[in-house]
Protein backbone atom coordinates (compact mmCIF):
# COMPACT_ATOMS: atom_id res chain seq x y z
CA UNK A 1 0.00 0.00 0.00
CA UNK A 2 1.31 3.60 -0.99
CA UNK A 3 -0.03 6.27 1.94
CA UNK A 4 0.00 8.59 -1.40
CA UNK A 5 -2.50 6.13 -3.01
CA UNK A 6 -6.29 5.91 -2.61
CA UNK A 7 -7.63 2.34 -1.70
CA UNK A 8 -11.28 2.04 -0.54
CA UNK A 9 -11.61 -2.38 -0.08
CA UNK A 10 -9.39 -5.01 1.23
CA UNK A 11 -9.81 -5.54 -2.13
CA UNK A 12 -7.22 -3.33 -3.43
CA UNK A 13 -5.13 -3.66 -0.75
CA UNK A 14 -4.77 -7.20 -2.02
CA UNK A 15 -4.24 -6.32 -5.00
CA UNK A 16 -1.46 -4.08 -4.54
CA UNK A 17 0.19 -6.24 -2.12
CA UNK A 18 0.45 -9.15 -4.43
CA UNK A 19 1.89 -7.54 -7.05
CA UNK A 20 4.05 -4.50 -5.35
CA UNK A 21 5.43 -6.94 -3.02
CA UNK A 22 5.35 -10.32 -5.07
CA UNK A 23 9.28 -11.34 -4.20
CA UNK A 24 8.71 -10.68 -0.48
CA UNK A 25 7.68 -13.13 1.88
CA UNK A 26 4.51 -12.43 2.72
CA UNK A 27 3.74 -15.45 5.64
CA UNK A 28 5.47 -17.70 7.54
CA UNK A 29 5.50 -20.76 9.71
CA UNK A 30 8.36 -20.94 13.16
CA UNK A 31 9.60 -23.84 11.17
CA UNK A 32 10.78 -21.72 8.52
CA UNK A 33 8.34 -23.06 5.81
CA UNK A 34 7.94 -19.42 3.69
CA UNK A 35 5.07 -18.13 1.41
CA UNK A 36 5.94 -15.13 -0.84
CA UNK A 37 3.10 -13.02 -1.68
CA UNK A 38 3.04 -13.99 -5.14
CA UNK A 39 2.52 -17.10 -3.47
CA UNK A 40 0.30 -15.98 -0.99
CA UNK A 41 -1.65 -14.30 -3.79
CA UNK A 42 -1.94 -17.79 -6.62
CA UNK A 43 -3.29 -19.33 -3.07
CA UNK A 44 -5.84 -16.94 -2.26
CA UNK A 45 -7.39 -16.77 -5.56
CA UNK A 46 -7.49 -20.40 -6.05
CA UNK A 47 -9.70 -20.76 -2.38
CA UNK A 48 -11.77 -17.69 -3.89
CA UNK A 49 -12.30 -19.76 -6.88
CA UNK A 50 -13.71 -23.04 -5.03
CA UNK A 51 -15.42 -20.62 -2.71
CA UNK A 52 -17.45 -19.37 -5.94
CA UNK A 53 -17.63 -22.47 -7.55
CA UNK A 54 -19.75 -24.18 -4.32
CA UNK A 55 -22.13 -20.85 -4.69
CA UNK A 56 -20.31 -18.55 -2.36
CA UNK A 57 -21.50 -14.87 -3.30
CA UNK A 58 -21.32 -10.65 -2.34
CA UNK A 59 -22.79 -10.49 0.97
CA UNK A 60 -22.84 -14.52 1.84
CA UNK A 61 -21.47 -14.91 5.70
CA UNK A 62 -18.22 -17.38 5.81
CA UNK A 63 -17.09 -18.52 9.38
CA UNK A 64 -12.98 -19.14 10.01
CA UNK A 65 -12.89 -21.83 12.73
CA UNK A 66 -8.91 -22.09 13.29
CA UNK A 67 -5.74 -21.56 15.06
CA UNK A 68 -3.12 -18.98 13.67
CA UNK A 69 -1.26 -19.86 10.27
CA UNK A 70 -1.17 -19.00 7.15
CA UNK A 71 -3.51 -20.63 5.71
CA UNK A 72 -5.93 -18.24 8.23
CA UNK A 73 -4.92 -15.03 6.36
CA UNK A 74 -5.21 -16.83 2.91
CA UNK A 75 -9.33 -17.92 4.08
CA UNK A 76 -9.76 -14.11 5.09
CA UNK A 77 -8.87 -12.75 2.00
CA UNK A 78 -10.23 -15.25 0.00
CA UNK A 79 -13.32 -14.63 1.54
CA UNK A 80 -13.53 -10.87 1.56
CA UNK A 81 -12.34 -10.34 -1.96
CA UNK A 82 -15.04 -11.64 -3.35
CA UNK A 83 -17.42 -9.46 -0.97
CA UNK A 84 -18.48 -12.31 0.85
CA UNK A 85 -18.16 -11.52 4.68
CA UNK A 86 -15.74 -13.24 7.26
CA UNK A 87 -17.46 -13.97 10.39
CA UNK A 88 -14.31 -15.18 12.39
CA UNK A 89 -14.52 -17.64 15.57
CA UNK A 90 -12.32 -17.64 18.85
CA UNK A 91 -11.00 -20.81 18.97
CA UNK A 92 -11.55 -21.00 22.74
CA UNK A 93 -15.34 -19.90 22.26
CA UNK A 94 -17.18 -22.99 23.76
CA UNK A 95 -19.18 -25.49 21.01
CA UNK A 96 -22.49 -23.57 22.27
CA UNK A 97 -21.18 -20.15 21.33
CA UNK A 98 -19.94 -21.38 18.03
CA UNK A 99 -23.38 -22.94 17.02
CA UNK A 100 -25.42 -19.77 18.26
CA UNK A 101 -22.67 -18.10 16.49
CA UNK A 102 -22.72 -19.91 13.20
CA UNK A 103 -26.29 -19.27 13.25
CA UNK A 104 -27.10 -16.07 14.21
CA UNK A 105 -24.39 -14.72 11.66
CA UNK A 106 -26.23 -16.74 8.91
CA UNK A 107 -23.32 -18.34 7.88
CA UNK A 108 -23.63 -20.78 4.56
CA UNK A 109 -19.75 -22.33 5.07
CA UNK A 110 -17.28 -22.64 7.56
CA UNK A 111 -13.45 -23.16 7.21
CA UNK A 112 -12.40 -25.18 10.07
CA UNK A 113 -9.00 -26.42 11.64
CA UNK A 114 -8.65 -30.14 12.18
CA UNK A 115 -7.92 -30.11 16.39
CA UNK A 116 -11.40 -28.12 16.10
CA UNK A 117 -14.09 -30.26 14.58
CA UNK A 118 -15.17 -31.67 17.42
CA UNK A 119 -16.75 -28.50 18.28
CA UNK A 120 -19.14 -28.70 15.48
CA UNK A 121 -21.91 -30.62 15.68
CA UNK A 122 -23.39 -32.53 12.83
CA UNK A 123 -26.33 -31.01 12.72
CA UNK A 124 -25.13 -27.66 12.49
CA UNK A 125 -22.64 -29.45 9.65
CA UNK A 126 -26.13 -30.75 8.23
CA UNK A 127 -27.16 -27.29 7.99
CA UNK A 128 -23.90 -25.53 6.20
CA UNK A 129 -23.90 -26.07 2.36
CA UNK A 130 -19.44 -25.95 2.57
CA UNK A 131 -17.23 -26.92 5.04
CA UNK A 132 -13.32 -26.91 4.17
CA UNK A 133 -10.43 -28.31 6.13
CA UNK A 134 -8.37 -25.28 6.96
CA UNK A 135 -5.41 -27.50 7.54
CA UNK A 136 -4.93 -27.94 3.92
CA UNK A 137 -8.12 -25.99 2.22
CA UNK A 138 -9.83 -29.10 0.89
CA UNK A 139 -13.34 -29.40 0.89
CA UNK A 140 -15.05 -31.60 3.77
CA UNK A 141 -18.56 -31.33 2.47
CA UNK A 142 -20.06 -29.33 -0.27
CA UNK A 143 -21.09 -30.08 -3.95
CA UNK A 144 -20.16 -27.63 -6.80
CA UNK A 145 -22.72 -25.64 -8.15
CA UNK A 146 -21.02 -23.13 -10.17
CA UNK A 147 -18.21 -22.30 -12.67
CA UNK A 148 -16.52 -19.72 -14.19
CA UNK A 149 -17.99 -17.36 -11.74
CA UNK A 150 -16.63 -13.33 -11.94
CA UNK A 151 -17.55 -12.24 -8.76
CA UNK A 152 -18.13 -8.38 -8.31
CA UNK A 153 -15.31 -6.69 -6.33
CA UNK A 154 -16.29 -5.53 -2.45
CA UNK A 155 -17.72 -2.21 -1.89
CA UNK A 156 -16.27 0.22 0.51
CA UNK A 157 -19.84 0.50 2.28
CA UNK A 158 -20.19 -3.49 2.24
CA UNK A 159 -19.40 -5.55 5.52
CA UNK A 160 -16.21 -7.29 5.21
CA UNK A 161 -16.10 -8.95 8.22
CA UNK A 162 -18.72 -9.83 11.69
CA UNK A 163 -16.71 -9.84 14.50
CA UNK A 164 -18.57 -11.61 17.90
CA UNK A 165 -16.64 -9.89 20.98
CA UNK A 166 -15.77 -12.07 23.76
CA UNK A 167 -16.59 -9.06 26.66
CA UNK A 168 -15.63 -8.90 30.52
CA UNK A 169 -19.88 -8.35 31.00
CA UNK A 170 -20.35 -11.90 29.27
CA UNK A 171 -23.02 -10.85 26.31
CA UNK A 172 -21.31 -11.32 23.03
CA UNK A 173 -22.76 -9.09 20.16
CA UNK A 174 -21.65 -9.13 16.10
CA UNK A 175 -19.71 -6.32 15.28
CA UNK A 176 -20.42 -5.19 11.06
CA UNK A 177 -16.99 -3.55 9.89
CA UNK A 178 -16.93 -2.46 6.66
CA UNK A 179 -13.83 -2.36 4.10
CA UNK A 180 -14.19 1.18 4.44
CA UNK A 181 -13.75 0.82 8.18
CA UNK A 182 -10.44 -1.81 8.24
CA UNK A 183 -8.96 0.49 5.03
CA UNK A 184 -8.85 3.26 7.45
CA UNK A 185 -7.21 1.37 10.34
CA UNK A 186 -4.69 0.56 8.32
CA UNK A 187 -4.13 4.05 7.24
CA UNK A 188 -4.33 5.18 10.35
CA UNK A 189 -1.85 2.65 12.03
CA UNK A 190 0.69 3.67 9.32
CA UNK A 191 0.45 7.42 10.22
CA UNK A 192 1.12 6.21 14.33
CA UNK A 193 4.19 3.78 13.31
CA UNK A 194 5.48 3.41 9.98
CA UNK A 195 6.67 -0.22 8.52
CA UNK A 196 8.96 -1.15 6.57
CA UNK A 197 8.99 -4.17 3.92
CA UNK A 198 12.03 -5.78 6.05
CA UNK A 199 9.88 -5.53 9.17
CA UNK A 200 8.95 -9.03 10.45
CA UNK A 201 5.84 -9.73 12.85
CA UNK A 202 6.02 -12.67 15.25
CA UNK A 203 1.82 -13.28 15.99
CA UNK A 204 1.09 -14.61 19.07
CA UNK A 205 -2.27 -13.53 19.70
CA UNK A 206 -5.75 -14.89 17.97
CA UNK A 207 -6.16 -14.05 14.57
CA UNK A 208 -9.98 -14.31 15.16
CA UNK A 209 -9.73 -11.13 17.69
CA UNK A 210 -9.92 -7.38 15.90
CA UNK A 211 -6.21 -6.88 17.60
CA UNK A 212 -4.33 -9.32 16.06
CA UNK A 213 -6.67 -9.22 12.72
CA UNK A 214 -6.25 -5.73 12.32
CA UNK A 215 -2.56 -4.41 13.62
CA UNK A 216 -0.68 -7.92 13.35
CA UNK A 217 -2.13 -8.83 10.09
CA UNK A 218 -4.33 -7.04 7.93
CA UNK A 219 -1.56 -3.25 8.51
CA UNK A 220 1.93 -6.09 8.03
CA UNK A 221 0.30 -7.63 4.40
CA UNK A 222 -0.33 -3.62 3.31
CA UNK A 223 3.07 -2.74 3.60
CA UNK A 224 4.86 -5.99 2.25
CA UNK A 225 6.13 -6.98 5.81
CA UNK A 226 6.51 -10.60 6.96
CA UNK A 227 4.47 -12.23 9.52
CA UNK A 228 5.48 -15.34 11.06
CA UNK A 229 3.37 -17.85 13.07
CA UNK A 230 4.15 -20.06 16.12
CA UNK A 231 3.04 -23.97 15.13
CA UNK A 232 0.57 -23.63 18.39
CA UNK A 233 -0.34 -21.44 21.81
CA UNK A 234 2.20 -19.04 22.57
CA UNK A 235 3.50 -21.29 25.29
CA UNK A 236 7.90 -21.08 26.90
CA UNK A 237 8.17 -23.86 25.02
CA UNK A 238 7.18 -22.58 21.57
CA UNK A 239 8.15 -18.95 22.05
CA UNK A 240 11.46 -19.12 23.46
CA UNK A 241 12.79 -21.03 20.40
CA UNK A 242 10.86 -18.94 17.69
CA UNK A 243 12.39 -15.88 19.26
CA UNK A 244 15.64 -17.27 18.91
CA UNK A 245 15.04 -18.08 14.93
CA UNK A 246 12.53 -15.40 13.98
CA UNK A 247 14.41 -12.32 15.84
CA UNK A 248 10.88 -10.50 14.83
CA UNK A 249 11.20 -6.24 15.13
CA UNK A 250 7.36 -5.68 15.85
CA UNK A 251 5.00 -7.88 18.54
CA UNK A 252 1.89 -7.31 19.86
CA UNK A 253 0.91 -8.61 22.65
CA UNK A 254 -1.59 -7.98 26.18
CA UNK A 255 -0.56 -6.59 29.34
CA UNK A 256 -0.74 -10.37 31.76
CA UNK A 257 1.82 -11.52 29.02
CA UNK A 258 4.05 -9.04 29.98
CA UNK A 259 3.29 -9.01 33.29
CA UNK A 260 4.32 -12.73 33.82
CA UNK A 261 7.56 -12.36 32.63
CA UNK A 262 7.90 -9.48 34.75
CA UNK A 263 6.71 -11.07 37.93
CA UNK A 264 7.96 -14.57 37.50
CA UNK A 265 11.21 -14.10 36.05
CA UNK A 266 13.19 -10.72 36.82
CA UNK A 267 11.22 -9.14 39.91
CA UNK A 268 12.26 -12.21 41.54
CA UNK A 269 16.12 -12.17 40.05
CA UNK A 270 16.03 -9.21 42.90
CA UNK A 271 13.67 -10.12 46.15
CA UNK A 272 15.37 -13.37 46.26
CA UNK A 273 17.25 -12.74 49.41
CA UNK A 274 17.48 -9.67 52.00
CA UNK A 275 20.48 -8.25 50.50
CA UNK A 276 19.43 -7.79 47.03
CA UNK A 277 15.86 -6.20 48.36
CA UNK A 278 17.36 -3.97 49.99
CA UNK A 279 19.75 -2.70 47.09
CA UNK A 280 16.06 -3.35 44.75
CA UNK A 281 14.42 -0.60 47.38
CA UNK A 282 16.96 2.16 46.21
CA UNK A 283 15.72 4.07 43.49
CA UNK A 284 18.85 4.77 41.51
CA UNK A 285 20.27 0.95 42.27
CA UNK A 286 16.12 -0.73 40.71
CA UNK A 287 16.74 1.81 37.75
CA UNK A 288 20.20 0.17 36.87
CA UNK A 289 19.15 -2.73 38.04
CA UNK A 290 16.61 -2.64 35.36
CA UNK A 291 18.28 -1.37 32.96
CA UNK A 292 20.72 -4.50 32.65
CA UNK A 293 17.84 -7.19 32.75
CA UNK A 294 16.25 -5.12 30.30
CA UNK A 295 18.98 -5.51 27.77
CA UNK A 296 18.70 -9.32 28.21
CA UNK A 297 15.19 -9.39 27.87
CA UNK A 298 15.67 -8.04 24.38
CA UNK A 299 17.83 -10.49 23.78
CA UNK A 300 16.10 -12.74 24.69
CA UNK A 301 13.34 -11.11 22.43
CA UNK A 302 16.08 -11.81 19.86
CA UNK A 303 17.27 -8.72 19.81
CA UNK A 304 15.65 -6.76 16.96
CA UNK A 305 12.76 -5.87 18.28
CA UNK A 306 12.02 -1.82 17.90
CA UNK A 307 7.87 -1.93 18.82
CA UNK A 308 6.20 -4.01 21.04
CA UNK A 309 2.89 -3.15 21.40
CA UNK A 310 0.18 -3.60 24.24
CA UNK A 311 -3.13 -3.56 24.36
CA UNK A 312 -6.50 -5.16 25.48
CA UNK A 313 -6.61 -3.78 29.12
CA UNK A 314 -4.14 -1.49 31.27
CA UNK A 315 -0.80 -2.22 32.00
CA UNK A 316 0.08 -2.51 35.70
CA UNK A 317 2.00 0.44 36.71
CA UNK A 318 4.65 -1.63 38.58
CA UNK A 319 5.39 -3.59 35.22
CA UNK A 320 5.32 0.11 32.81
CA UNK A 321 8.56 1.18 35.27
CA UNK A 322 10.32 -1.69 34.23
CA UNK A 323 9.57 -1.22 31.01
CA UNK A 324 10.91 2.53 30.91
CA UNK A 325 13.75 2.06 32.91
CA UNK A 326 14.70 -0.74 30.81
CA UNK A 327 14.38 1.05 27.83
CA UNK A 328 12.79 -1.76 26.24
CA UNK A 329 10.76 -0.55 22.87
CA UNK A 330 7.14 -0.85 24.43
CA UNK A 331 4.30 1.14 22.65
CA UNK A 332 0.75 1.04 24.40
CA UNK A 333 -2.40 1.44 22.43
CA UNK A 334 -6.30 1.85 23.35
CA UNK A 335 -9.10 0.12 21.37
CA UNK A 336 -12.47 -1.70 21.17
CA UNK A 337 -13.46 -4.62 18.44
CA UNK A 338 -16.35 -1.67 17.34
CA UNK A 339 -13.81 0.69 16.30
CA UNK A 340 -11.61 -1.84 14.15
CA UNK A 341 -9.93 -1.36 17.00
CA UNK A 342 -7.62 1.15 17.36
CA UNK A 343 -8.21 4.42 18.56
CA UNK A 344 -5.63 6.16 20.54
CA UNK A 345 -1.90 5.06 20.90
CA UNK A 346 1.92 5.75 21.80
CA UNK A 347 4.90 4.58 19.93
CA UNK A 348 8.17 3.59 21.99
CA UNK A 349 9.81 6.34 23.56
CA UNK A 350 6.85 8.55 23.46
CA UNK A 351 4.69 6.52 26.41
CA UNK A 352 3.31 8.83 28.93
CA UNK A 353 3.56 6.29 31.81
CA UNK A 354 -0.16 4.86 32.69
CA UNK A 355 -1.46 6.29 29.22
CA UNK A 356 -2.81 5.14 26.33
CA UNK A 357 -1.56 8.12 24.47
CA UNK A 358 -3.26 10.76 22.29
CA UNK A 359 -6.16 9.76 19.30
CA UNK A 360 -5.10 9.03 16.32
CA UNK A 361 -4.86 10.84 13.46
CA UNK A 362 -8.38 11.33 11.81
CA UNK A 363 -10.30 10.75 15.22
CA UNK A 364 -12.11 12.58 17.22
CA UNK A 365 -12.38 11.72 20.68
CA UNK A 366 -14.06 13.69 23.75
CA UNK A 367 -14.69 13.30 27.44
CA UNK A 368 -18.50 12.72 27.96
CA UNK A 369 -20.72 14.61 30.87
CA UNK A 370 -17.16 14.90 32.73
CA UNK A 371 -17.63 15.23 36.57
CA UNK A 372 -15.69 17.87 38.80
CA UNK A 373 -12.45 15.76 38.42
CA UNK A 374 -12.66 16.26 34.26
CA UNK A 375 -13.46 12.02 34.10
CA UNK A 376 -16.04 10.65 32.21
CA UNK A 377 -17.09 8.42 29.24
CA UNK A 378 -14.83 8.56 26.18
CA UNK A 379 -16.78 8.76 22.99
CA UNK A 380 -15.82 9.20 19.95
CA UNK A 381 -16.19 9.34 15.97
CA UNK A 382 -13.95 8.38 12.97
CA UNK A 383 -13.92 6.60 9.62
CA UNK A 384 -12.91 3.41 12.04
CA UNK A 385 -16.59 2.93 14.02
CA UNK A 386 -18.57 -0.18 13.26
CA UNK A 387 -21.76 -0.10 10.94
CA UNK A 388 -23.58 -1.29 13.66
CA UNK A 389 -24.42 -4.96 15.70
CA UNK A 390 -26.09 -7.39 13.31
CA UNK A 391 -28.79 -8.27 13.88
CA UNK A 392 -29.55 -5.77 16.88
CA UNK A 393 -30.77 -2.34 16.20
CA UNK A 394 -31.64 -1.74 19.51
CA UNK A 395 -28.16 -2.54 20.84
CA UNK A 396 -27.00 -0.29 18.16
CA UNK A 397 -28.74 2.84 19.01
CA UNK A 398 -27.86 2.47 22.40
CA UNK A 399 -23.98 2.50 21.23
CA UNK A 400 -24.02 6.10 19.83
CA UNK A 401 -25.48 9.25 21.13
CA UNK A 402 -27.95 11.27 19.38
CA UNK A 403 -25.50 13.22 17.54
CA UNK A 404 -23.67 10.49 16.52
CA UNK A 405 -20.63 9.86 18.58
CA UNK A 406 -19.72 6.20 19.55
CA UNK A 407 -20.07 5.16 23.03
CA UNK A 408 -16.85 3.44 24.79
CA UNK A 409 -18.52 2.65 27.71
CA UNK A 410 -14.72 3.42 29.09
CA UNK A 411 -14.03 6.30 31.50
CA UNK A 412 -11.05 8.80 31.38
CA UNK A 413 -9.56 11.73 31.22
CA UNK A 414 -7.43 14.05 28.61
CA UNK A 415 -4.07 16.04 29.97
CA UNK A 416 -3.23 19.48 28.53
CA UNK A 417 -1.27 17.50 25.58
CA UNK A 418 -4.15 15.40 24.61
CA UNK A 419 -3.33 11.93 26.21
CA UNK A 420 -5.73 9.70 26.97
CA UNK A 421 -5.62 8.03 30.70
CA UNK A 422 -8.36 4.96 31.05
CA UNK A 423 -9.90 5.16 34.58
CA UNK A 424 -12.10 1.69 34.29
CA UNK A 425 -15.30 0.40 32.70
CA UNK A 426 -18.21 2.39 33.08
CA UNK A 427 -20.58 -0.81 34.25
CA UNK A 428 -18.11 -1.40 36.21
CA UNK A 429 -17.81 1.55 38.05
CA UNK A 430 -18.67 1.67 41.96
CA UNK A 431 -20.92 4.49 44.07
CA UNK A 432 -19.08 4.44 47.07
CA UNK A 433 -21.83 5.08 50.39
CA UNK A 434 -20.74 9.21 50.62
CA UNK A 435 -21.45 8.90 46.78
CA UNK A 436 -17.75 9.11 45.58
CA UNK A 437 -17.31 6.96 42.22
CA UNK A 438 -14.88 3.72 43.14
CA UNK A 439 -13.02 2.34 39.92
CA UNK A 440 -12.23 -1.20 40.92
CA UNK A 441 -9.43 -1.65 38.18
CA UNK A 442 -7.05 1.18 39.88
CA UNK A 443 -7.57 -0.60 42.77
CA UNK A 444 -6.63 -3.86 41.05
CA UNK A 445 -3.49 -2.67 39.71
CA UNK A 446 -2.38 -1.53 43.27
CA UNK A 447 -2.93 -5.78 44.07
CA UNK A 448 -1.20 -7.02 41.38
CA UNK A 449 2.14 -4.72 42.05
CA UNK A 450 2.67 -7.01 45.68
CA UNK A 451 5.15 -9.48 44.63
CA UNK A 452 2.91 -12.84 45.67
CA UNK A 453 -0.13 -11.59 43.74
CA UNK A 454 -0.91 -12.69 40.33
CA UNK A 455 -4.17 -11.52 39.48
CA UNK A 456 -6.95 -9.77 41.24
CA UNK A 457 -10.40 -8.99 41.25
CA UNK A 458 -12.60 -6.01 43.71
CA UNK A 459 -16.26 -6.30 43.97
CA UNK A 460 -18.93 -4.98 45.82
CA UNK A 461 -20.49 -7.17 48.32
CA UNK A 462 -23.13 -5.89 50.71
CA UNK A 463 -22.08 -2.44 50.57
CA UNK A 464 -18.66 -3.16 51.18
CA UNK A 465 -15.68 -3.76 48.97
CA UNK A 466 -13.85 -7.35 49.15
CA UNK A 467 -11.01 -8.66 46.84
CA UNK A 468 -10.53 -12.04 45.18
CA UNK A 469 -7.33 -12.37 44.81
CA UNK A 470 -4.87 -15.58 42.71
CA UNK A 471 -1.60 -15.94 44.68
CA UNK A 472 1.52 -17.26 43.45
CA UNK A 473 1.14 -20.30 45.15
CA UNK A 474 4.01 -21.85 43.65
CA UNK A 475 6.70 -18.64 44.80
CA UNK A 476 4.62 -18.88 48.45
CA UNK A 477 5.43 -22.53 48.68
CA UNK A 478 9.35 -22.13 47.74
CA UNK A 479 9.61 -19.57 50.66
CA UNK A 480 7.95 -21.71 53.43
CA UNK A 481 10.44 -24.51 52.06
CA UNK A 482 13.23 -22.18 52.32
CA UNK A 483 12.43 -21.01 55.66
CA UNK A 484 12.21 -24.72 57.20
CA UNK A 485 8.04 -24.60 56.98
CA UNK A 486 7.14 -27.91 55.92
CA UNK A 487 3.76 -28.48 57.45
CA UNK A 488 0.34 -26.85 55.59
CA UNK A 489 -0.49 -25.48 58.79
CA UNK A 490 2.48 -23.21 58.33
CA UNK A 491 1.79 -22.81 55.08
CA UNK A 492 -2.21 -21.77 55.81
CA UNK A 493 -0.38 -19.21 58.29
CA UNK A 494 1.56 -17.63 55.41
CA UNK A 495 -0.93 -16.97 53.52
CA UNK A 496 -3.28 -15.39 56.18
CA UNK A 497 0.04 -13.11 56.93
CA UNK A 498 0.32 -12.48 53.34
CA UNK A 499 -3.50 -11.17 52.57
CA UNK A 500 -2.81 -8.65 56.07
CA UNK A 501 0.19 -7.28 54.16
CA UNK A 502 -0.89 -7.15 50.95
CA UNK A 503 -4.38 -5.31 52.46
CA UNK A 504 -2.22 -3.28 54.26
CA UNK A 505 -0.09 -2.23 51.39
CA UNK A 506 -3.49 -1.57 49.19
CA UNK A 507 -5.47 0.35 52.04
CA UNK A 508 -2.34 2.44 52.52
CA UNK A 509 -2.43 3.98 49.01
CA UNK A 510 -6.27 4.48 48.84
CA UNK A 511 -8.84 6.91 49.78
CA UNK A 512 -10.99 5.90 52.50
CA UNK A 513 -14.15 4.90 50.31
CA UNK A 514 -11.84 2.93 48.27
CA UNK A 515 -10.47 0.64 51.06
CA UNK A 516 -10.91 -3.29 50.67
CA UNK A 517 -12.70 -4.95 53.42
CA UNK A 518 -11.58 -8.37 53.08
CA UNK A 519 -9.37 -10.94 50.61
CA UNK A 520 -11.19 -14.23 49.26
CA UNK A 521 -8.53 -16.42 47.76
CA UNK A 522 -9.32 -17.55 44.24
CA UNK A 523 -7.46 -20.78 44.11
CA UNK A 524 -7.32 -20.96 40.60
CA UNK A 525 -6.38 -18.72 37.90
CA UNK A 526 -9.87 -16.40 36.48
CA UNK A 527 -11.37 -17.51 33.91
CA UNK A 528 -10.38 -14.42 30.82
CA UNK A 529 -11.17 -12.99 27.24
CA UNK A 530 -8.92 -13.83 24.37
CA UNK A 531 -6.96 -10.63 25.48
CA UNK A 532 -6.63 -12.05 28.60
CA UNK A 533 -9.56 -9.88 30.80
CA UNK A 534 -10.59 -11.33 33.34
CA UNK A 535 -14.39 -12.39 32.62
CA UNK A 536 -16.00 -10.52 35.94
CA UNK A 537 -19.35 -11.31 35.00
CA UNK A 538 -18.65 -14.82 36.38
CA UNK A 539 -17.66 -13.63 39.61
CA UNK A 540 -20.27 -10.66 40.24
Amino acid sequence: MDKNTEYNTLYDIYISSITRFKDNVALSSADGNEMTYSEFGRKTDALSGLLLKHGVGKGDKVAILGTNSPNWVISYFAITTIGAVVVPILPDFTAFEIVNIIDHSESIALIISSRLEYKIPGHLKDKLSLVLSMDDLSVLKGDGIMTDIQPPKPSPEGIASIIYTSGTSGASKGVMLSHANLVAQTKMSFELFPIRESDIFLSILPLSHAYECSIGMLFPISFGSKVVYLNGAPTPALLMPALKSVKPTIMLSVPLIVEKIYKLKIRPMFTNNPVMRLFYSIGIIRRLLHKIAGKKLLETFGGRLRFFGIGGSKLDGAVENFLRDARFPYAIGYGLTETSPLLAGATPGKVKWQSTGPALKGIELKISNPNEKNIGEIVIKGPNVMMGYYKDSESTAKAFTQDGWFRTKDLGFMDKDGNLFIKGRRDNMIVGSNGENIYPEEIESLFNECDLVLESLVLERKGKLVARVHFNYDEIKNESLNLGDSHNTNLEEKIRKIKNEVLEFVNGRVNRSSRVNEIIEQPAPFEKTATQKIKRYLYN
